[in-house]
This record gives C-alpha cells, structure tokens and sequence, in this order.
C-alpha cells in the first residue's frame, strides 16, 4: 500500500470515528454552557446504540432505528434534568447512576436475543469524491454524517446568536443574577440537557446503525466521556470542541491502522492511547482557560 493510500485510509477512518463524537460534543458544549455539566452522555450514547439497533431489527429500517437512538437520548436527558433540577439529587451521581445503569442493561438485553444487522446508506458527493487524500474521507461517508454540516453552525447560532443562547449563557455565568431578571433557570438548563440528550443520542446511533451494523457490550466504550474531555480541550468553544474530536478519533484510527500496516507497539498502550491524550488535554487545558463560572453548580432560588 503507497503512502497516500495510507494516509487516505487512516484519514477515513479518523473522520468516521470524529462523526458520533461530534455529534455529542455538540449537545455537550451547549448543555455546559448553559452550566450543566452533563455527565450521564455515555449513557445516552451507549442506550441510543442499543435501541437503534434493537429498532432497526424489528423495523427492518436503519432510518428508523436511528430516530429511536435520537429519542432516546432525550429520554435520557429529560430524566437526568428532572432528577438533577426538580429532584434536587446531585447531578454527578444521577449521571455516574445512569451510565451504570445503561451500561448494565444493555449487557443484559443484548444477550436476551439476535438482532439483525442493518446500516444506513453511503452517500457519495461527484466529483469531490475524487479530490485526492480527503475526498473519500470527506466526502463519501454514511448519510447522517452530513447532518453536522447543519447542526454545527446551529449549535453556534443557538448559543452565540439567538436570546434563547443568551439566557443559556447567562445561567451558565451567573445564574442568580439571571434568575433576577425572570429567567427560568432550571428550566434552561433542561432545555440544554434535551438538546444534549438528542445529539449524544445521535452520535450513539449513528455509531451503531452507520459504522458498525450491529451492537457490542459497551461498544461506546468510554466515548462519553471523550466527549467531555473534547469540550474542556475546546476551552468551551464550538470550533476548537470538534477540532479536539477529530485529535481523538485520528488518534483512535492510529490505534486501528497501525498494526495493519505492520507497525508493531504494545497493544495496550495502543487501546490507551485516546484515553491517555484525554486525560492529557484536560489537565493542559482546564488551568488554561476558564470554563462557564456556575458549571455543575446546582441553583435554588434564593440561594448565593
């Protein structure tokens, strides 16, 4: 295999291991600015892949399949906003509760029957496919992929643009002060928990019923979490959120690529390796940069 035929393969790979990452790395960027600090996105992530495969068995429909993933996921984000906002239950131990417990569900269920493999379609742009080295990796990829060619610049425009995103963004500063001015502070914060919930649950579907076909026990594998570390290694900002995606899944299509092309490391260190540059970006980046002043803090009324 030439270089470029590499090169081309690895970047491929790298591109359709950023999709379901930035995916919810958009639902988890909006979600943390608004001040929640979502957590539980490996849950979405992981039971969205579950039930969009289980949909797509019984259907015989990876369309449907993936909309059952995207549903999902705002199960998911509305029980964890109720149980955080209205329950008053911390909101790290209702994300840690529900990763547990989509985790171990999904284990169980999956051995409860066979599911038959269904992927959506491959959608190939002419001629750009054919631009050298990025053109199949760009440009040649599962149809909801380029849903993100949307719902990157609308993420942007709701946080950045709209008043919905300025009160978003103000409970995620300053949330007493905003709830002086009439904003519903809880309220928002589960609006962003939904729309968080949606994303990862996309990301987790398309993983599943786009790349894969079929489900695996804890085929996220910690992707979640990635997810998370992707935004503090944006420094909470859209663009360098989803250039940290695409750092983690080049580094995930390494892990892949190079035993096939006859490099030989230690396999361990290799399956580390995404994990580790995680771990890396958040402890370079979080006393670097400031992250929404009221992250993860829990609002009563009243309270300073």
């Amino acid at each position: 295999m030439s270089v470029l035929d590499s090169t081309t393969t690895i970047l491929a790979s790298g591109v359709r291991l950023t999709v379901p990452l930035a995916f919810a790395a958009c639902g988890e960027y909006l979600a943390e600015r608004a001040g929640a600090m979502n957590i539980s996105v490996e849950a979405m992530m992981l039971g969205a892949a579950f039930t969009s495969v289980a949909t797509a068995s019984a259907t015989g429909s990876a369309t449907v399949g993936l909309v059952a993933g995207v549903l999902t996921g705002l199960v998911l984000g509305f029980v964890h906003g109720n149980l955080s906002h209205r329950a008053q239950i911390n909101t790290f131990v209702v994300g840690l509760v529900l990763n547990s417990l989509v985790l171990g569900l999904t284990s169980y269920l999956i051995t409860t029957d066979q599911f038959a493999s269904h992927q959506v379609g491959v959608l190939s742009i002419p001629l750009l496919q054919d631009i050298p080295l990025i053109g199949k990796p760009l440009f040649s990829e599962r149809w909801p992929a380029y849903l993100l060619i949307l719902l990157v610049p609308l993420t942007w425009w709701l946080v950045e643009r709209s008043r919905w995103g300025l009160e978003l963004r103000a409970v995620g500063e300053n949330p007493q002060a905003a709830d002086v001015t009439g904003i519903k502070v809880n309220a928002r914060r589960r609006q962003a928990l939904l729309w968080c919930g949606a994303l990862a649950g996309l990301g987790g579907a398309y993983l599943a019923v786009g790349e894969v076909g079929s489900f695996n026990q804890n085929m996220t594998a910690g992707r979640g979490y990635i997810v998370i570390a992707a935004v503090i290694f944006g420094a909470w900002r859209l663009g360098r959120t989803l250039l940290g995606c695409l750092v983690f899944g080049l580094s995930d299509a390494m892990r892949l690529a190079l035993p096939a092309l006859g490099v030989t490391l230690n396999a361990q260190l290799l399956v580390a390796a995404p994990y580790l540059l995680a771990l890396l970006a958040m402890l370079l980046f979080t006393t670097q940069h400031r992250e929404p002043a009221a992250l993860g803090r829990p609002f009563q009324r009243g309270s300073t």
